[in-house]
């Protein structure tokens, strides 16, 4: 993840460390800390980032995208994020295990996220929308 771009935000918008803690309802370490990359912002974190400054999941994570500027105000349903994830496994000819094996992680993770009983992590969606070039904001369900 590009954490210069979480900073570049705040600053853009003159924001303090403890200000931004306060629109995404965390305190300023953490804020820190993600933005000098120890720790990974949760996506219901970064969508609310994203929805409060009006940018795209990809542009926030430092995705190439064609309009860093784009507009959502979803909130992520984690049952949408894993049919969204079982699409991308079938596309991509994936089995759960050979996705869980990607990621570093179990069949039985794999099997949760896509019936949306656990969200997924943000440190697993960064590599398959990387690794695979597709969109955090689709992945996410914020854009078709």
């Amino acid at each position: 993840m590009n954490t210069e771009i979480l900073y570049f935000i705040r600053e853009r918008n003159g924001l303090t460390q403890s200000e931004m803690g306060s629109i995404l309802g965390v305190s300023k370490f953490l804020i820190s800390k993600w933005e000098k990359g120890k720790d990974i912002i949760p996506l219901n974190r970064l969508n609310l980032l994203c929805n409060y400054f009006n940018v795209s999941m990809d542009y926030a994570i430092g995705q190439k995208v064609n309009n860093k500027e784009l507009k959502y105000h979803k909130n992520l349903n984690k049952i949408v994020i894993g049919k969204r994830l079982k699409t991308f496994r079938k596309n991509n000819n994936l089995t759960q295990q050979q996705l869980a094996d990607i990621l570093h992680t179990t069949h039985s993770t794999i099997s949760a996220y896509e019936h949306g009983k656990t969200m997924l992590l943000t440190a697993f969606a960064i590599e398959i929308v990387k690794k695979y070039d597709i969109s955090l904001d689709w992945l996410c369900g914020r854009t078709n």
